[in-house]
């Protein structure tokens, strides 16, 4: 019996209760029922507080209704016990054959199991990454990537037509100063204040030059300062841009739409959106410039979205931006935004209030940084960026599937420290080293048993699970539905990570205590065979938790 099937089992209960006249309810009163493990194992399989949550409508308290509750459980084939503790919870065991068939249940489900549809018909817009094509991707964007494609991954998991979106800008002061950079590079000349240092200026400069050259181009050094000034801007902005998108596809990273916002100006876009907010009243005008009423929506202050100079505000890009996904068909718009830009909630809520959206259609995820540690010091400079470390440089030390794993286990909001040496380590202290090793001690379980000639296929009985290991990890095997559920709905995709971690516990225990494959001149039976199906089964949910991490599950280690 898997944890959602135990849910419905109590719903009917209730509604059977309702129906008998002994709880006075409709079926329409009936809330989902949840199911959480206890605290203490020896309580039981399973917990709910559905009592708790439904005894005062009843005119009841929750330790009577509980006991009708539990009175009807205990009819049910597969319940061994159904008892009431504390306030009005209820504590459930399930019979052996029950849990167990919680094994066959999750290799039949493959990687649907877990698979929910609280998002199902619903098109969102992850925003993330991000940066400017100015330089390599730096470690603030490379937890972006990682969290924003795993988020992008729960939603879709649970139904979501998720659109994966990249939003830049290749004009203003930062690319100025980057082609700046790259001209003074090519010259020789020292870096213009305030300009972009490192290996990579140099190499992308002499790329320019080396591309204008092969080309039969004119010299750009020949050029006068304004246009050779140009020349490397959209050159060197163009490969950078390639590089960073060569990086993210290496990372496993890749977008369904890299956005310009300088398209939003050029296209009047920004005029027209502003426009709709002037004749809807949620613009005025004062001191010579035109303001956005944001207060009206929850913003701490009004915002000045035209300059009194006549120029829009950058607030009148969001604006704009917000109105252009939501055209696209948008109906949530998630933004992964860094430590500095907690102001842009309120008000990129308030812009879409404005434009007649709800408020809640716009979501802000804030992160934090990261710092690296290697050999117990600080890690600060990057031999190729020259004064930040990039997603080269830690993939470089770790590899893909650990740098993803590390930015993915930790809440996003909270300051993240990695050790490069731990991470990097082949022993249990590397948590992506822990998980991918049980995976891979699953797969090897089944290898060893094809060898031996056994088939799952030729036998099944739930009932012969008795082990306690092998209660234990059924009851991690059953909880991944929950979790992923609530990773989605709390945009916490570490919930995945930091549950896979305990499901590795539970099955290295169990394999520490059991045995699939016979010993010696052993038999073959059926316990064999079952527990076959709860190694296949510990295996697929740790692929499939990975897989929304964007981690690979390697067979053998």
């Amino acid at each position: 019996m898997t944890p959602e099937e135990l849910s419905a089992t109590i719903a009917v209960c209730i509604e059977e209760g309702i129906a008998a006249g002994e709880i006075a309810l409709t079926n329409e009163d009936v809330v989902e029922v949840r199911v959480e493990r206890p605290k203490v194992r020896e309580h039981g399989d399973w917990a709910t507080n559905v009592a708790m949550q439904l005894a005062k409508k009843a005119g009841t308290n929750p330790r009577a209704f509980a006991e009708i509750v539990a009175a009807r459980l205990l009819t049910v084939e597969g319940i061994d016990a159904a008892d009431v503790a504390g306030p009005g919870f209820l504590n459930i065991r399930l019979a052996a054959g029950a849990a167990g068939e919680l094994a066959r249940s999750i290799v039949h489900a493959g990687k649907d199991f877990g698979r929910g549809e609280s998002f199902a018909g619903v098109h969102v817009n992850v925003e993330f990454v991000s940066a400017n094509p100015t330089g390599p991707i730096h470690l603030g964007g490379t937890r972006w990537a990682a969290v924003g494609d795993s988020l992008s991954r729960l939603l879709e998991f649970h139904g979501a037509t998720v659109t994966r979106e990249y939003y830049f800008n290749d004009h203003g002061v930062q690319i100025d100063r980057f082609a700046a950079s790259l001209l003074a590079a090519i010259k020789g000349e020292d870096s213009p204040e305030d300009g972009y240092g490192g290996a990579y200026i140099l190499e992308i400069a002499d790329q320019v030059l080396q591309d204008a050259m092969e080309a039969g181009e004119r010299n750009p050094l020949e050029l006068p300062h304004d246009q050779a000034l140009e020349f490397f801007r959209v050159r060197g902005v163009h490969l950078m841009f390639d590089q960073i998108k060569e990086s993210l596809h290496d990372f496993g990273v890749d977008f369904d739409i890299y956005f310009h916002e300088d398209s939003l100006h050029k296209s009047g876009k920004v005029e027209r959106a502003l426009d709709q907010l002037k004749e809807s009243g949620s613009l005025y005008e004062s001191e010579g410039a035109w303001w956005l009423r944001s207060t009206d929506f929850g913003d701490e202050k009004d915002r000045v979205v035209i300059k009194s100079d006549g120029h829009p505000a950058y607030i009148a890009g969001d604006i704009a931006y917000i109105r252009d996904k939501h055209e696209r068909g948008a109906q949530l718009c998630i933004y992964l935004l860094g430590a500095d830009h907690h102001g842009y909630i309120a008000r990129l809520k308030a812009g879409a209030a404005a434009l007649g959206y709800n408020p809640d259609s716009v979501e802000v995820i804030i992160g934090q940084m990261v710092n690296l540690v290697k050999d117990g010091a600080p890690l600060r400079m990057s031999k190729r960026a020259g004064t930040v470390v990039t997603m080269e440089d830690l993939v470089d030390v770790v590899g893909v599937d650990a740098a993803r794993y590390a930015l993915t286990r930790s809440s996003a909001d909270a300051t993240l420290d990695i050790d490069l040496d731990v991470l990097a380590s082949a022993t249990n202290a590397n948590p992506v080293f822990y998980v991918q090793y049980a995976h891979a001690r699953s797969a090897g379980v089944a290898r060893n048993a094809a060898e031996y000639g056994m088939s799952r296929d030729e036998g099944f009985d739930a009932a012969l699970l008795t082990h306690e290991s092998e209660a234990a990890l059924l009851g991690v095997l059953g909880e991944f539905p929950r979790v992923v559920a609530q990773a989605v709905d709390f945009r916490e995709q570490h919930r995945v990570a930091r549950y896979l971690e305990r499901l590795a516990s539970a099955f290295n225990q169990w394999y520490d205590r059991t045995r699939v494959t016979p010993q010696g001149d052993e038999q073959i039976t059926d316990l064999h065979r079952t527990r076959l199906w709860l190694n296949d089964a510990t295996g697929q949910v740790l692929r499939n938790g990975l897989g929304l991490l964007g981690v690979g599950a390697p067979e053998r280690m």
